[in-house]
């Protein structure tokens, strides 16, 4: 009869961790889906000016 309680436990601890396992890959890729959406899917980005302008004004004068 213990050895009946014992393959019991086992085996609900392992369907616990199955179902804990299953979770927790699915939460992950769901992460990594939201990480790989591009950047205007939540609407149209604004342009960074002065980046831009920094990054020509580096051009021309490594360009001369």
């Amino acid at each position: 009869m213990e050895a009946m309680a014992e393959v019991g436990i086992l085996a609900a601890a392992t369907v616990l961790a199955a179902g804990a396992a299953f979770g927790m890959a699915w939460a992950f890729l769901q992460g990594a889906f939201r990480l790989m959406q591009p950047v205007g899917a939540n609407g149209p980005a604004r342009p960074r000016l002065e980046l831009v302008r920094g990054t020509r004004a580096a051009a021309r004068a490594f360009g001369r």
